[in-house]
């Protein structure tokens, strides 16, 4: 079941370097806003269709509760950082930095949800934050503002798989997809009419936006997905190939040339995240042993 399982997280995580590359090329014609309209309404539609089909009851009286208001928000936030990411930074350094999410998550875990992590997991999260500077190189001449981006998404996306832990396990995946959705329709509207632009523009490949649409959502569902058939601590580990997905792709189709640092320090990141999962798993299984015995 693991196998399978990890199939389905490289499969998703390839399906998600992907949408980020047409995101990425949609964004020469189409503004950040427009970009956001079109994910946002896209996924309501096909997260709502998904959830229906599988007979998830919609009319969930907890889908606004305030814990999974906050988880909403900070979604809606991570898809503004993101999309404004891709637009404006290069594939590579995304990818690099908001993969990085698992080790803020570890950090938040400890002083949020009080749980206790040995020095191992400590150094391992310090090595995981020296790549994230390597790759953003503050205080360098050649330091790109626009980098606040995807730390931005980074925080959000990490605040959101913090406060999911807290929401009620037992709403489908698709119900929590779609109502998160409803809540971000307004705001993708809101801002489209905050900065004057067109909902529907001239002179747009509709068949690149279809296509970025589905497979996005289509990422998030293999997501899920593989999630369900294998261990999560078999199949975690390996989200980290969207890094190296997103640096191929940001080398073939942008041209692309990350420098040594930007090497360096995604490196970092990856072995980092993949310890601290590592380290969960047999942390989880003395546990369980204990329970046991």
């Amino acid at each position: 079941m693991n196998t399978n399982g990890i199939f389905l997280m490289l499969l998703s995580m390839a399906t998600f370097a992907v949408a980020d590359t047409l995101i990425k090329i949609c964004g020469s014609y189409l503004t950040p806003a427009q970009i956001m309209f079109f994910l946002i309404s896209g996924g309501l539609l096909l997260f709502g269709l998904i959830a229906l089909v599988q007979g998830e009851n919609l009319n969930e009286p907890r889908a606004f509760v305030p814990i999974l208001l906050l988880r909403y928000c900070t979604e809606v936030i991570g898809l503004v950082g993101m999309v404004m990411a891709l637009t404006y930074v290069p594939l590579s350094t995304v990818g690099a930095i908001t993969q990085a999410s698992p080790i803020l998550v570890a950090v938040g875990a400890v002083f949020f949800l009080k749980e206790t992590i040995s020095w191992r997991r400590w150094s391992s999260i310090g090595f995981g934050f020296l790549g994230v500077v390597l790759v953003i190189q503050p205080g360098a001449e050649s330091m790109d503002l626009a980098v606040v981006w995807p730390v931005l998404t980074l925080v959000a996306f990490s605040v959101r798989d913090l406060v999911t832990r807290l929401t009620p396990p037992d709403i489908a995946s698709a119900s929590l997809a779609t109502y998160t959705m409803v809540f971000a329709l307004p705001c993708a509207i809101a801002w489209v009419l905050f900065n004057g632009d067109n909902f529907f523009p001239a002179g747009v490949n509709w068949t690149l936006v279809v296509i970025m649409v589905v497979l996005g959502s289509l990422g998030y569902l293999l997501l899920i997905a593989s999630l369900r058939v294998g261990e999560l601590s078999a199949v975690m580990p390996f989200r980290y190939s969207r890094i190296v997905f997103l640096l191929v792709l940001g080398v073939l189709v942008f041209g692309e040339r990350p420098s040594a640092s930007m090497l360096v320090g995604a490196s970092l990141i990856i072995v980092s995240g993949v310890y601290i999962m590592l380290r969960e798993r047999v942390l989880k299984r003395r546990s369980q042993e204990k329970v046991d015995a």
